[in-house]
């Protein structure tokens, strides 16, 4: 296993957000023919739940930067509900009438808002989230840990190739998670630790979560 090295880590940045959802639109784009009410993966929800989840998430970071006095103990008070029994909560729904590729529009908007903050919001700012405040750094690392696993879960839904650039997975690994394993497919590590793979001679994770709180 190894520990995050502060003095060697490369920070994730905005363009690193940019460059996630550009790539998980991309991708998703060459289903848009699908039947995007199939199950995402091992979800218990569909394809269109989930990327309207994921936009969410993108939106949900974002705003909880925006306040001038972002938030320390909870959350900006949008109000999140889930359109059925067992759905995301969601504080963004995408109009179903404009088919997948609304959706995904809904989703590149998102992910604007995310790398926006992200680029613009001073890197001393701390801001509310459940696995502990974060700065504008980590909520961009979580976006992208948001945007590379469901893209994940959708394609294969859908069936569609995905494999995100081994960079981005090590970066958004080392800035939120306290020890991965070293192993050199550093998408691999990333599915592992969200429980979503096996890797050789390790036991797949029952639970899991990242560490927002700001490094160093």
């Amino acid at each position: 296993m190894s520990l995050v090295d502060e003095t060697s880590r490369t920070p994730v940045t905005a363009a690193d957000v940019e460059h996630a959802v550009r790539l998980s639109v991309t991708a998703l784009r060459a289903g848009l023919a699908a039947d995007w009410g199939v199950q995402a993966g091992t979800l218990e929800w569909d394809c269109w739940e989930t990327v309207e989840h994921l936009s969410d998430d993108l939106f949900a970071y974002a705003v909880q930067l925006g306040p001038a006095q972002p938030p320390l103990d909870g959350e900006v008070p949008y109000l999140w509900e889930a359109k059925r029994p067992g759905g995301p909560r969601n504080a963004v729904h995408a109009d179903r009438a404009a088919g997948p590729a609304g959706l995904l529009q809904t989703l590149e908007a998102s992910g604007a808002l995310l790398t926006a903050m992200v680029r613009t919001t001073s890197p001393e700012v701390r801001a509310y989230h459940g696995h502990g405040v974060s700065d504008p750094e980590g909520f961009g690392a979580m976006g992208i840990v948001e945007t590379l696993l469901h893209t994940h879960d959708v394609a294969e839904g859908l069936g569609l190739a995905w494999a995100p650039p081994a960079g981005l997975c090590d970066r958004v690994l080392a800035r939120l998670f306290r020890d991965v394993p070293d192993d050199p497919d550093r998408w691999q590590v990333l599915l592992w630790v969200s429980g979503r793979a096996d890797l050789p001679g390790r036991s797949r994770p029952e639970k899991w979560r990242w560490y927002g709180e700001p490094i160093g």
